[in-house]
């Protein structure tokens, strides 16, 4: 079990997060406008999986504002932000920052998600919600970068989930 804090204060995850090597697990999450976005959705291109909690806390939403400008030219690569917002809030909230690189989905149907990929709260005050981490995938949705971070409340390594995407 890795040691993941919110604050300082240790959190407990469920399941694992998936390896470099390995083909990310399958899932069905809703999309910004209620359909099903599955993982085989993906195939063909480049991903990026941007997983928090909220869009609502400042890190989150620095997340997204990075991952948006630094992939905004890159036509090959599709990043979804996966969160327990409702699809509702998520599609404002990229809305209202211009966040038009940046695909939104939503685990409030899909609560197994945070298990089948080792960012499911179990503890403090965030339980519930899901971890920060950062997944690459190649176009047959293989996982080419894992970040889960360790503090909740800092960014990931952007630079590294560039990298992996060559």
């Amino acid at each position: 079990m890795p040691d993941i804090t919110f604050k300082g204060q240790p959190v407990t995850l469920a399941g694992t997060l998936p390896s470099v090597g390995q083909v990310a697990p399958d899932f069905t999450l809703a999309a910004a406008d209620l359909t099903d976005l599955r993982r085989d959705d993906l195939k063909g291109r480049k991903a990026v999986l941007s997983i928090s909690a909220s869009l609502d806390t400042g890190t989150c939403a620095l997340a997204a504002k990075a991952f948006n400008a630094r992939l905004a030219g890159r036509d090959d690569v599709e990043v979804v932000y996966i969160s327990s917002d409702l699809p509702f809030a998520a599609k404002r909230f990229c809305e209202a920052e211009s966040l038009a690189k940046i695909r939104t989905a939503s685990v409030f149907r899909s609560p197994e998600f945070g298990r089948d990929y080792g960012v499911g709260i179990l503890s403090g005050p965030l339980r519930g919600l899901l971890a920060r981490a950062v997944l690459v995938l190649d176009e047959q949705g293989v996982v080419r970068h894992a970040q889960l971070v360790p503090e909740i409340a800092r960014e990931p390594d952007y630079d590294e989930a560039l990298k992996a995407l060559g």
